[in-house]
C-alpha cells in the first residue's frame, strides 16, 4: 500500500527534495511554453481576466493552444470542447498508468492528483519508479516535481499575460517545452523494447499527422504502449520457458 504520510508534513520527507530537484532541470523549457501559451491567449482576443482564469483552471498547455485559434475564430462551442478532448485523451493512457501507483489513494485525493499531472512529471515518475507498484516515498516524490511544474508554468503563463503586447509570438519559444520533453524521454530509453517502441511511436505520429484535433498523438502512444506490452509479454514468455 501507499506510504502513510500522516507522521510528517510532505515536504519534510526526502523523495519530495528529490521531485523538486528532477523537475527543476527542466522547469526553464516548461517555463518557456507557459510563456508562450499566456502570450498566445491575449492575443487570441480572449483577455486578460479569462487568460488567467483558463491558465488556472485547465492547465493543459497543448489543449489550451490548440483550441485559441478556434476561440478566435468563432468556431461553434462543441468543436472546441472537442479539439480539447481530444488533444488530451493522451492522459486517459496515462492515467491507466498512474492507477499503478496511486489506485489505493481515495478518490479525492486522486482528483486533486489528476489536477497536476503533465506529461514531463509523468516521464519523470517513470523514470524514477520504473517498477509500476506502489513503494514508499512515490507521493512526495509526485507533489516536489508538480509543485514545481505548476509554479513554473503558471507564473510564466502570468508573464506571458502581462506582457503580451511586448512578447513578439515569433520567438518560437514554446519549442523549448518540447525539447525539454524530448530530452527527458531520451533518458527513458534504457533497452532495446523502449528504444523500439519510441522509434514506431514517432513514425505512427507522423503517418497519422494528418488526423484532425492532432489525434497522431493518440495514435502514437496508444500504438507504443500496445507494442511495449507485446514485447513485455514476450520477453516474460521466453524467461519462463528458459526455467522450466
Amino acid at each position: 500500500m501507499t506510504v502513510s504520510l500522516d507522521s510528517q508534513p510532505m515536504w519534510r520527507h526526502p523523495a519530495f527534495a528529490d521531485g523538486v530537484r528532477e523537475m527543476a532541470g527542466v522547469a526553464i523549457g516548461l517555463g518557456a511554453w507557459g510563456l508562450v501559451t499566456g502570450v498566445a491567449m491575449v492575443k487570441s482576443g480572449l483577455g486578460v481576466p479569462l487568460s488567467v482564469m483558463m491558465s488556472l483552471l485547465v492547465f493543459a498547455g497543448s489543449a489550451q493552444l490548440a483550441s485559441l485559434p478556434l476561440l478566435a475564430a468563432g468556431a461553434p462551442l462543441w468543436v472546441v470542447w472537442a479539439t480539447a478532448f481530444c488533444v488530451n485523451l493522451r492522459f486517459v493512457i496515462f492515467s491507466a498508468g498512474w492507477r499503478n501507483y496511486f489506485g489505493s489513494l481515495p478518490q479525492r485525493r486522486r482528483i486533486v492528483l489528476g489536477y497536476f499531472t503533465t506529461d514531463l512529471n509523468y516521464v519523470c515518475f517513470l523514470r524514477r519508479y520504473p517498477d509500476q507498484r506502489p513503494q514508499e516515498g512515490q507521493e512526495p516524490y509526485f507533489w516536489g516535481g508538480v509543485l514545481v511544474n505548476w509554479v513554473a508554468w503558471q507564473v510564466l503563463s502570468m508573464l506571458g499575460i502581462v506582457l503580451a503586447d511586448v512578447i513578439p509570438t515569433a520567438w518560437g519559444l514554446g519549442f523549448a517545452g518540447t525539447l525539454a520533453l524530448v530530452g527527458l524521454t531520451g533518458s527513458l530509453l534504457k533497452d532495446r523494447a523502449t528504444w523500439v517502441a519510441a522509434a514506431v511511436a514517432g513514425c505512427a505520429s507522423v503517418a497519422a499527422y494528418a488526423l484532425p484535433f492532432k489525434l497522431n498523438i493518440v495514435v502514437s502512444i496508444a500504438v507504443a504502449v500496445a507494442l511495449g506490452v507485446l514485447m513485455d509479454h514476450q520477453a516474460r514468455a521466453l524467461k519462463s520457458q528458459g526455467e522450466v
